[in-house]
């Protein structure tokens, strides 16, 4: 059992360092593949630079934890709906059709990303057995925006279109579940041992809408990872003290905190669930002594809780790998 799977499972005091997006645009022998790997999608596709892409981060760091390099669209992807990553842009989906997302089945899904498998199994028989490979999810509400297209700007979501289309909102987050329970059961067999399930777009939730959009099909999620016996981790980032509400319904073992969360009342108000991340990478763009400082807020505070140093956020792709390489030797000598 990896130290990531033993603090998760048992809840344990020992020391646990992975930073999300820590296979990326920050390192400079990411960025050599990507120059020659225009097409975003098919690069998560190509089953032998994702596992060395995965692998990057761990052979200049040595870091406790290996997460796939992947992305969440490429489960919208592997139901029929068009992806592409436009720079200085981000994602954007074709329209979305219903009647398509409807005409799939489990085995041309799984079919689809058998290359995303196949990443994970290579990455599994290179990594040390004592490290954890990380396998991920997108949470349905987060998948649900980026497939329909409904954020508004940076921070608003359309509601409207939501309110109109109810039912076929109701029959896409089903669905989707099933597909997302399916995507973790093939990680997972492929040699996976934890599963982070991201909802990034959380923090867009009208309070009232909560329940219905995060909590439960969260929770969903967690159950069949519990039944399963997948250690789970969830982060449904920008949602602030409904993080309480959150960890209380939803139980995951693991808690992922955004870097709004302040880690002092973190402590006292999220019980029974191991705790990880909160510092912000924005923090890594600053002096050593601030980055130091900033990071000791956080093991002073978690000194004897179980807990998994990490970001509350990605990596950013303007983050010198010189000062991760510092911050990963500071916590280990704290």
């Amino acid at each position: 059992m990896s130290d990531l799977e033993e603090i998760l499972i048992n809840k344990k005091v020992c020391k646990s360092v992975w930073f999300m997006r820590q296979a990326g645009r920050y390192l400079p022998e990411f960025r050599e593949i990507r120059s020659q790997n225009k097409d975003f999608i098919q690069l998560c596709l190509n089953s032998d630079l994702s596992s060395e892409i995965t692998l990057q981060p761990i052979k200049r760091f040595n870091l406790d934890s290996a997460i796939i390099f992947s992305d969440i669209l490429m489960v919208p992807y592997a139901l029929g709906q068009k992806v592409e990553f436009i720079k200085d842009h981000g994602p954007k989906l074709e329209e979305f059709k219903i009647e398509n997302f409807l005409n799939n089945n489990k085995n041309k899904f799984s079919q689809k990303l058998q290359p995303v498998y196949k990443a994970i199994k290579n990455t599994r028989e290179k990594l040390e057995k004592e490290k954890s490979l990380i396998a991920f999810i997108g949470a349905p509400w987060t998948l649900l925006i980026y497939m329909l297209g409904s954020k508004i700007g940076k921070n608003q979501v359309d509601y409207e279109i939501l309110k109109k289309k109810e039912f076929e909102v109701n029959l896409i987050l089903d669905n989707l579940h099933d597909y997302l329970c399916l995507h973790i059961e093939n990680q997972i067999a492929a040699g996976a041992n934890v599963v982070q399930i991201f909802d990034s777009w959380a923090g867009l939730i009208t309070p009232e809408n909560l329940q219905d959009y995060c909590y439960i099909p969260n929770l969903k999620l967690v159950d069949f990872c519990k039944n399963k016996k997948i250690p789970v981790i969830c982060f449904p980032k920008g949602i602030s003290e409904n993080y309480k509400e959150f960890n209380n319904l939803v139980k995951p073992n693991g808690l992922n905190l955004d870097y709004d969360i302040n880690p002092i009342w973190a402590k006292e108000n999220l019980k029974n669930v191991v705790l990880q991340g909160g510092l912000s990478p924005n923090a890594l763009l600053s002096s050593e002594k601030e980055i130091f400082k900033r990071a000791e807020k956080y093991l002073d505070t978690f000194k004897k809780s179980p807990y998994v140093f990490n970001l509350g956020h990605g990596l950013l792709p303007e983050t010198d790998p010189v000062k991760v390489e510092k911050l990963i030797k500071f916590y280990r000598e704290y």
